[in-house]
């Protein structure tokens, strides 16, 4: 007896938290690695009586670093072949366990100590992504674009959509230039309803794939390549404005606000078009919105109790002799730290690029 859309989706699920957890500690690794070994990944500028060795790309040569990458894009796309079997409900929550894998790993290979109130957080996203498995819908897969085109034509998803976009323009055209430096809630507004959008129409593109691999050719119709048009756009937006929240806000503030609200709208979104709910008690649906909100607990338990990165210094000059006192005409040699040394100090750099 083979196991059911809802398994399939639960495992893949699992993988790609597996997957996408160890990617974090891996290329972090690898970059501390790169940064221990200080070699220049091609260039260095020339300062006057001084060779610096600028290696901001050195991870690339890296092998730990690129393991890591492999490893995030096997996740990745586990999570997306995720989508295709098992409904938003049950796959989204449950990427809350790379959070679990990252600090397990981290406290490990990385030497950053989880605290007791993070052990409580992992137990609660375990606790809850448990109560979500089990209350979990069996969702009906669509047997065609066409279906899955009248599942997003209903009014309500197009409601839905049309709240969405009016909240994402108002957010970039008003909001942001107001407050976009100031108040996190505006980019990763703009991130997750973005990102709610980003899934169902993944999740549609994923199943017009598998319905053509299994002989029921989708490719022809325009609907298809809606869905895959509206797919790009929207990572495009979600991907650049949740840069634009790394660049200005703590990622400790940024991750786990990203996640509640992520999760949350793509949860609705979902339920919404693909009505994942539908034929479920009501008993099932608060123990999984129970399970969704002790997940969204530990979630936030998890980062708000992680150790933050030390802070970077402005760059220190260090000569080969280990003498930290001399100045720059003392000494022809000097390694640099950190390039930013020279610009908050008004150091002239030549022109001088040697690869």
């Amino acid at each position: 007896m083979g196991a059911s859309d809802n398994t399939r989706g639960l495992i893949l699920a699992m993988v790609s938290s597996l997957f996408i957890g160890a990617s974090f500690i891996l290329k972090k690794k690898g970059l501390r690695r790169a940064a221990a070994a200080g070699t220049p990944a091609g260039k260095q500028l020339v300062v006057p009586r001084a060779i610096i060795g600028v290696g901001g790309y050195t991870y690339l040569l890296e092998p730990l670093w690129w393991i890591g990458m492999i490893t995030m894009i096997v996740g990745e796309a586990a999570n997306f072949v995720a989508y295709i079997y098992a409904p938003a409900v049950l796959v989204t929550p449950l990427g809350a366990l790379s959070i679990i894998v990252s600090a397990i790993l981290a406290h490990f290979m990385l030497k950053e100590r989880l605290r007791q109130m993070g052990i409580l957080g992992c137990v609660s996203c375990i606790v809850g992504s448990v109560v979500i498995v089990i209350h979990a819908p069996q969702e009906h897969m669509p047997t065609s674009v066409q279906e899955i085109w009248t599942l997003a034509t209903q009014p309500a998803f197009l409601i839905y959509v049309a709240a969405t976009v009016s909240i994402v323009l108002a957010l970039i055209l008003h909001f942001e230039p107001l407050y976009g430096q100031t108040n996190v809630l505006v980019y990763l507004g703009i991130c997750s309803l973005m990102g709610a959008l980003t899934v169902v129409s993944i999740k549609a593109i994923g199943i017009a794939i598998k319905l053509t691999l299994e002989g029921i050719n989708q490719i022809g119709y325009p609907q298809t390549w809606f869905f895959f048009s509206v797919g790009v756009i929207c990572v495009i937006a979600q991907l650049n404005y949740l840069n634009k929240a790394l660049d200005t806000f703590n990622a400790v503030i940024v991750s786990p606000i990203y996640y509640v609200m992520f999760t949350t709208l793509t949860i609705i979104a979902s339920a919404i078009m693909f009505k994942d709910w539908s034929g479920q008690n009501v008993s099932s649906i608060l123990s999984e919105i129970c399970g969704f909100i002790t997940v969204l607990s530990g979630t936030v338990i998890l980062h708000t109790t992680r150790e933050e990165e030390p802070a970077t210094s402005p760059g220190t000059i260090s000569w080969y002799d280990g003498d930290q006192a001399k100045g720059l005409e003392d000494a022809h040699f000097t390694r640099l730290h950190n390039s930013d040394y020279f610009d908050q100090r008004n150091f002239p750099l030549e022109t001088d690029v040697r690869t």
